[in-house]
């Protein structure tokens, strides 16, 4: 049986909306209360977009085409990998709702009463080392504070030394004989663990595979191991593999030691890291939208309309252009700030001013950097504008929304796409330098940039405490790198010119 023939058959296709389903009713069966962010509903339907654009594409060849060859490069398919590593997280994050909260000798009849915070999914999911605090800074791995307090001995006396902690390494008696060594095992029992986990996705790869290529498992093996398949499948599993030893060693050894360390007031800094990537996410992937309808409707029409609609539209962007950024995103940022304080009575929840703000930023950054991307699709219908198909659909009398949509639009969507991935990792890092300097997300919600300005300060103190700057440093330039070697592949696939070469 082919792969369309078992996608169409009605138990397959039905598969995400039974999920669905399934975790509504696990939902409200355990009493939890769902909530809906605004950003959370955006998501969605940015999810939604992204499955009614893949249909779409693939039923077109020409833009099929472009994605096969997306596919079949190497780096491409190696930083889509991690890039849909970070995306799964980030929708692990992006379900929300609240626990039902426990009262004693309730009666039946009594109303449900759920706790105040919100959780998600992912919450739910990294739980050892979301409640595992500790007093204050600890050092990745380590078993003591990294600031020494007064402890008073059982025989009266005080001594300045350094307490251990309450929860890594607490199942140590001697930590100064037994922790590398328990680390060590506890490590090959995390790649052990990874090694399951890659095993059963490579097993359902082959077995997917074969059944497309009607072969068996062992011919589809030895085509991907010698790496004659036209997809770099031995690439992508082994970056597969590579993730599933980091999330083996994060089940095994995260709830036992601060993988990362922990920050001033004893978080886990893993859990910090872990949680800023929907932050990222949301940041690169909203805003980016948010600009893409006036960059590409005023762009388009700037450069077929000319005229009066030009100098207007070419004003405009100059005007806005002529502004410092940072000054206009901070001063719209203060303005949003000072009215949800004067007006906390329109949040139920810190999660959900917080996620408002997060709202309101994403909007601001769309709206002040849409001005790059318009003056290329200017530039670029200029010159379509001229071609023989357009002038001569416009000797037939055929309408300006046809011929921009029709011949225009589609011959500036490899601008719209390479500038899509590149903005992305542009407002990503944008995020970072606005938390950094004090006008960027919520300083309650975790991201990359608060975890910078939180560690600025902190690299002053003897000893040094660097994890946390480290961990965000990391975290934010894997998915920057992904993303931009992955627009490489976007250029290389759907630019014309480049094609022809």
């Amino acid at each position: 049986m082919s792969v369309k023939l078992l996608l169409r058959h009605p138990l397959i296709s039905s598969l995400p909306i039974a999920l669905v389903v399934i975790w509504a009713i696990g939902i409200f069966a355990s009493g939890a209360q769902s909530v809906f962010l605004w950003t959370d509903v955006l998501v969605y339907i940015l999810v939604l977009t992204i499955c009614v654009f893949a249909l779409i594409s693939s039923s077109r060849e020409h833009l099929r085409d472009p994605w096969r060859q997306i596919v079949q490069h190497k780096l491409g398919m190696l930083s889509l990998v991690v890039l849909l590593v970070y995306v799964l997280i980030g929708l692990l994050d992006s379900v929300h709702f609240r626990l039902p909260l426990v009262v004693e000798n309730a009666t039946a009849e009594q109303k449900t009463v759920h706790e105040g915070e919100v959780l998600s999914v992912l919450d739910l999911l990294v739980t050892p080392i979301r409640i595992q605090e500790e007093k204050t800074y600890s050092a990745p791995f380590a078993t003591h504070l990294h600031t020494t307090e007064t402890i008073e001995r059982p025989d009266g006396s005080r001594e300045r030394t350094y307490p251990r902690l309450e929860y890594g390494g607490a199942h140590l008696e001697n930590p100064r004989t037994d922790k590398y060594s328990d680390i060590a095992m506890n490590s090959v029992l995390g790649v052990l663990v990874g090694l399951i986990i890659w095993s059963a996705i490579v097993l359902m790869v082959l077995f997917i595979l074969a059944m497309q290529k009607q072969a068996n498992v062992s011919a589809i093996a030895k085509m991907i191991l010698s790496g004659s398949s036209l997809v770099p499948w031995r690439l992508i599993l082994a970056t597969v593999g590579f993730m599933c030893l980091l999330l083996g060693l994060m089940i095994i050894l995260g709830p036992k030691y601060h993988i990362l360390g922990t920050d001033k007031v004893g978080q886990d800094v893993l859990f910090q890291s872990l949680k800023s990537i929907r932050t990222g996410l949301v940041i690169g992937t909203l805003s980016t939208l948010i600009m893409l309808p006036f960059a590409v409707l005023l762009g388009i029409m700037a450069g077929y309309f000319r005229g009066w609609m030009d100098d207007v539209i070419q004003y405009l962007y100059t005007t806005l252009n002529s502004i410092p950024g940072i000054l206009l995103i901070a001063a719209s940022v203060l303005m949003i700030q000072v009215y949800m304080a004067n007006n906390p009575q329109m949040f139920e929840s810190d999660a959900e001013r917080a996620d408002a703000r997060l709202f309101f930023l994403c909007v601001i950054l769309g709206i002040t950097s849409w001005t790059g991307l318009c003056r290329l699709l200017r530039g670029e219908a200029l010159k379509i504008r001229t071609v023989d198909f357009v002038q001569a659909s416009q000797a037939f009398g055929v309408s300006n929304f046809k011929i921009i949509w029709r011949h225009i639009q589609p011959n500036v969507m490899h601008i719209i796409l390479i500038a899509v991935v590149l903005d992305f990792s542009g407002l990503v890092l944008a995020e970072a330098v606005l938390s950094y300097i004090g006008v960027g997300v919520d300083p309650t919600m975790h991201s990359w940039g608060n975890m910078i300005n939180g560690a600025r300060l902190e690299m002053a103190r003897d000893p040094i405490v660097w994890w946390s700057l480290l961990a965000a440093f990391i975290f934010m330039f894997a998915l920057v790198l992904a993303a931009n070697l992955f627009s490489d592949a976007v250029r290389d696939a759907f630019d014309p010119r480049l094609r022809k070469q």
